[in-house]
């Protein structure tokens, strides 16, 4: 897996949440907030933490914020800090703008100012968000433990018109391939025979690592 540069404002339990995971995978993780307590916190599990105020588009500037492949904008109660720094973030040219919302309004208002993906917390877990940020082919998971889990990811395009026998995905990859869904359909413990398509979701199972490794595959 590559290692990408993230940036978590808001050290909430939210923004805890998903800093915490991108950085138990690899990832360089800079946590922001302007509380010191909760970035003298954060220091164990981000690659960085600092204080500062990310609606000061100098402190922004400052941070290196434009160098950085996404930024979640995990504010807690602040609605108008929240929008303040999409719009500052947005201006600047970030590549990937996450925003939590606090409600459907605040949501309307995210979306239209720019941000590409809005959050709700009581709907979106934190560390969901993380495991799909690191792996964007994965749709759904189920945590079976700390290390196994069942993903539903969509398959890499080399592999549409090849069947499971052929491409012996739990021999390369440690990874079991428990169901297929087709359209509307579930195919259950499929055939080795069965020829995958290019729409096809593929339900796995497997260890976090084994699985983030797979649905990286191009």
């Amino acid at each position: 897996m590559a290692i990408k540069q993230y940036a978590v404002i808001g050290l909430g339990r939210f923004g805890t949440s998903v800093a915490r995971r991108l950085h138990e995978a690899g990832q360089e993780v800079l946590g922001i907030d302007l509380v010191e307590e909760k970035v003298e916190a954060a220091e164990g599990y981000v690659t960085d933490a600092v204080i500062a105020d990310s609606t000061e588009e100098k402190a922004l500037t400052s941070l290196g914020i434009t160098d950085f492949d996404c930024v979640i904008v995990a504010i807690g109660n602040d609605i108008q800090s929240s929008i303040l720094t999409v719009v500052l973030l947005k201006n600047l040219g970030i590549q990937k703008i996450i925003a939590k919302a606090l409600g459907k309004r605040h949501g309307q208002v995210l979306e239209a100012i720019g941000a590409d993906w809005v959050i709700y917390p009581e709907r979106d877990m934190g560390e969901r968000v993380a495991n799909q940020l690191l792996s964007p082919k994965l749709l759904n998971y189920i945590e079976l433990s700390k290390n196994y889990n069942i993903e539903e990811i969509t398959i890499p395009l080399r592999m549409a018109g090849k069947n499971l026998k052929e491409l012996d995905i739990r021999a390369k990859f440690n990874v079991s391939i428990i169901a297929i869904v087709r359209n509307d359909d579930i195919i259950v413990s499929p055939s080795p025979e069965e020829l995958l398509q290019p729409e096809d979701l593929l339900v796995t199972i497997g260890s976090r690592k084994d699985l983030a490794k797979f649905s990286s595959l191009e």
